[in-house]
């Protein structure tokens, strides 16, 4: 139960549904997922290590904010390690692993982007990312991924409504997906690093316009 917990209170602060510096009551948090009291804790107590969420001495505990130097921070870690993963996927990856790729790039091309809401995108893209870091067969690098990802994806969602259609910067896992299930580890990191790199340059435009 405090994984479900975990799940969903990191869904709706990732999302903004709990906005960055809303305060976190717990008896409405139980009320919403219907979850016992202690399972909520413990998924504070995993969300504040994760620094989505804070907690202070009389006051309570709240979303984090955001500021611009996060972006950086966030960027600077996913600049060297999201390359890292996806040139290691490309070297490890199993048979089984490359098809289960496979079937992530036609879920790209099927996927219904003019269709789908803003929030649907994000997961979708955060699924993608997760298939690659998985691929990569180094459950502690995918752990940091994981949660460097949710962090850029909150930030992301902080100025979606500045930010240009998403249509391109999902398609560009085609490439990074095809590199890899290819075995091109220099193509697989260079395609990542530029996925990255890309993000964090509009995304940062639009946080100075916040």
């Amino acid at each position: 139960m405090a994984d479900i917990a975990y799940e969903r209170i990191l869904h709706m602060l990732v999302t903004l549904r709990i906005y960055p510096g809303d305060p976190i009551h717990d008896e409405a948090i139980i009320k919403e997922l219907g979850i016992g009291r202690t399972p909520v804790r413990e998924a504070l107590k995993r969300l504040e290590v994760d620094k989505l969420v804070v907690t202070f001495p009389k006051r309570g505990t709240f979303a984090t904010r955001v500021e611009v130097s996060d972006l950086a921070y966030v960027s600077e870690i996913r600049q060297q390690l999201e390359p890292m993963a996806a040139a290691r996927a490309a070297r490890v990856a199993t048979q089984a692993t490359r098809d289960r790729l496979r079937e992530t790039l036609q879920d790209i091309q099927n996927f219904d982007i003019e269709g789908s809401t803003a929030t649907d995108i994000l997961t979708f893209d955060a699924n993608v990312h997760r298939e690659i870091y998985s691929a990569s067969g180094n459950p502690y690098l995918e752990d940091v991924l994981v949660r460097q990802s949710n962090l850029a994806t909150r930030i992301w969602c902080l100025v979606l409504d500045k930010l240009p259609r998403l249509t391109n910067h999902v398609e560009e896992h085609l490439a990074l997906l095809q590199a890899i299930i290819d075995g091109d580890e220099q193509l697989a990191a260079d395609r990542a690093a530029a996925h990255v790199k890309e993000f964090e340059v509009a995304v940062r435009t639009a946080l100075l316009d916040v």
